[in-house]
């Protein structure tokens, strides 16, 4: 490696190390494409504290709803191949779906988290959560909190299944969303570290978590937050280490990746839907996939009361505040997960980046987001704004 290019991995590296010694992080893995080529792939710290197991490029993390766009990526391989349509309803291709005035529900009010069910079926447990069929079943038969397509309802975990079962139903093989994924998306793209569902034989590459977001007592939260994330099958680790849920195809946000991995996927989309010769999407579609939704100011019960920068095709847009701060731009896709992970793609820049680690937190301001810090460090090191 030329000099000149060993210097460009110093200031990523570098900022790695500080985050952890200073505490902030605890293992980290980040990988970065410009124009199509991977061009950071650093990581650091320790992948399990209890066995003192230090990260690698091969660790496997959980990202939680950095999964939501591998889902919705599937959905809009069908409508490439002319199997959905976003004007649809979604009773066109799952029927038992409208059931208790969900019946007008269109596709596109999913993608844009306007379906009106951001609640998770009650009874929901780690164990029926991980029965697609019992979650399918029981997703069908709610009540919408307000008609579908007029208010804005984050989808936290139902989103998962509600594309998921669309994408199964619509695919000549009846693929699982899982399989989909991994036949369609992740070994096309030699992305072999995208799971949907992992396999025991891959548990032992997997970094333990550690919680550091604030514990906020259940009753402090607003309703909305807490239904459509009950503690029972809340983000957390004692949920989301247990292996029924490792290996269950949890589409909305049970998604274990590598940064090197999942950056191919954002580098897909920053290429206008091919990378490295292979096509998984039509370059006119992902070119809109950062059209903003309608209203996109709608302030979101469910998330705190807050405006979600959402666009018409299930994926968050940059914005300079957390979570989606790292992403920077309006103009780029992205999508923030519990924990504060984060991908995102910038097509004008052509740059994909995807930052994980373990130590979960919730930065509510710029300085304390550690995604943010590292983005930049990037953004410096390749000279790219």
């Amino acid at each position: 490696m030329a000099a000149a290019e060993m210097q460009k991995t110093t200031l990523v590296d570098d900022t790695i190390a500080r985050l952890i010694d200073e505490g902030r992080e605890v293992g980290v893995q980040v990988a970065a494409y410009l124009d199509g080529k991977l061009v950071v792939d650093s990581f650091g710290g320790i992948a399990d504290t209890d066995t003192g197991r230090m990260v690698d490029g091969d660790t496997l993390f959980n990202m939680y709803s950095v999964t939501k766009p591998l889902a919705a990526t599937s959905l809009h391989i069908q409508v490439d191949r002319g199997l959905l349509d976003y004007d649809a309803k979604v009773i066109d291709y799952w029927p038992e779906y409208g059931a208790n005035g969900k019946e007008a529900t269109t596709v596109r009010d999913v993608l844009t988290h306007r379906a009106g069910i951001p609640q998770m079926p009650e009874g929901v447990t780690p164990e029926t959560m991980c029965d697609w069929e019992w979650m399918t079943s029981r997703i069908a038969q709610l009540t919408p909190l307000a008609p579908p397509g007029e208010k804005a309802l984050y989808l936290s975990m139902t989103f998962g299944w509600i594309v998921g079962e669309m994408v199964r139903r619509t695919d000549p093989g009846r693929r699982s969303i899982g399989k989909f994924i991994r036949e369609e998306i992740a070994l096309p793209l030699d992305a072999p570290d995208i799971w949907v569902g992992l396999p025991e034989s891959q548990f032992g590459r997997v970094a333990k978590q550690i919680e550091a977001r604030p514990n906020v007592p259940p009753e402090y939260l607003p309703p909305l937050f807490t239904a459509s994330m009950p503690p029972q099958v809340d983000l957390v680790p004692a949920v989301f280490e247990q292996p029924r849920v490792r290996q269950a195809e949890i589409a909305g946000v049970g998604g274990i990746f590598t940064a090197r991995s999942c950056a191919r996927f954002w580098a897909m989309l920053a290429q206008g839907g091919e990378l490295d010769g292979v096509r998984i999407l039509s370059e006119d579609l992902v070119s809109s996939f950062n059209t903003p939704r309608g209203n996109s100011e709608e302030p979101d019960p469910v998330m705190f009361g807050m405006p979600i920068p959402l666009g018409i095709a299930g994926f968050w847009l940059g914005t300079d505040q957390p979570p989606c701060a790292a992403a920077k731009h309006r103009r780029a896709i992205c999508h923030p997960g519990a924990g504060n992970s984060i991908g995102f793609a910038d097509a004008q820049t052509k740059l994909a980046v995807a930052i994980t680690h373990n130590r979960l937190q919730s930065p509510a301001r710029r300085e304390d987001d550690t995604a943010l810090i590292i983005a930049d460090a990037i953004r410096e090191q390749l000279g790219v704004d």
